[in-house]
């Protein structure tokens, strides 16, 4: 048995619970993890509150880190005893322990602590598909990269500046923005003192930026069209304001050509040999000290509801653990 966090009906926080569930053995392709940490992230909110519904009754939580205990047939890139981690499909990472499927766990490198496992794999590989997979970029490139103080943007900050790419970040206080700053952001804009699309448009010349990079959503996404460059691309990669509304594809046009795109870190990760090489690329970048994995919260798994308390108010910088 192990400690679990689930769903019986989509709402606010208040609607998580903690119950006992069986574990069994793996089977084909699948391992049995017992886990150190467990990562937060804000899809689990989407599918707490039924943006992104599950079948309910539902385990929540999409990343973690731990030990593997079993492996079940056809499994060859992990053994019992190998340190490993993950950002994977389906939910179900806030417990002590499960079996899952094994192609999107990776071997977790000795340099990594268990806590930096589970607060990097997603937003990671988020940013590694951000910066490698959704548009070409290079160094001298500027990139407006929304909610720069959080997990994300701050693996965001310091892969940008490790690259040569030029990131401006928004963030909604002056402390933030200074976070952003300290972590390689080469500007940064409190959107609480008014439009930020003039202001990028001054850091840049009135050329705008390459590239905007947005999980704010519909706040943010007028603006952050109006800050892009002729044939400029918009990349909308989450939804902490609500949904964006249908986008009229004629003022894409008349606002210079530009282009948009709504990925997922699913998708990229969806083959085996895609998502252990993203994940190399990723460990490489923290095991050099190029990126620094920030944690600044950590709840005991049955405060789970806290957690998710604290990511809604933006209370939270950096990454959000929990620890079973």
């Amino acid at each position: 048995m192990a400690k679990t966090v689930v769903i019986r009906a989509f709402g606010g926080p208040e609607v998580l619970e903690l119950e006992d569930r069986p574990v069994g053995e793996p089977g084909p392709g699948q391992v049995r993890i017992r886990h150190h940490a467990v990562g937060l992230n804000y899809i689990d909110v989407y599918q707490r509150e039924g943006m992104y519904p599950l079948p309910l009754p539902a385990a929540l939580g999409m990343e973690a880190a731990g030990v593997i205990e079993a492996v079940g047939e056809g499994v060859t890139h992990l053994k019992p005893g190998d340190r490993a981690a993950y950002a994977s499909q389906p939910p179900g990472s806030y417990c002590a322990a499960r079996v899952m499927p094994a192609a999107q766990v990776c071997p977790l490198p000795d340099a990594i602590s268990y806590e930096e496992g589970a607060a990097m794999m997603l937003k990671g590989l988020t940013v590694q598909y951000l910066f490698h997979r959704t548009v070409p970029l290079k160094a001298g490139d500027t990139v407006l990269f929304h909610a720069a103080a959080g997990g994300v943007g701050l693996i965001a900050c310091q892969w940008a500046r490790s690259e040569g790419i030029r990131l401006i970040a928004t963030a909604g206080s002056d402390a933030k923005c200074q976070l952003a700053l300290d972590h390689g952001a080469d500007a940064a804009i409190n959107y609480r003192d008014g439009a930020f699309a003039p202001k990028v448009r001054d850091l840049t010349g009135g050329r705008g930026v390459d590239v905007v990079m947005d999980s704010v959503g519909a706040a943010t996404f007028e603006g952050s069209l109006d800050c892009l460059r002729p044939v400029g691309m918009m990349i909308s990669f989450g939804n902490a304001s609500g949904l964006v509304p249908p986008v009229d594809l004629l003022k894409l046009g008349a606002k210079g050509a530009l282009q948009i795109t709504r990925p997922s870190v699913f998708v990229h990760i969806a083959q085996h040999a895609d998502c252990q090489a993203m994940a190399q690329h990723l460990f490489g970048k923290v095991t050099s000290g190029a990126v620094k994995i920030r944690i600044d919260q950590r709840f005991p798994l049955d405060r789970v509801a806290d957690a998710h308390r604290a990511l809604e108010s933006r209370a939270t910088t950096g990454a959000t653990v929990l620890m079973p």
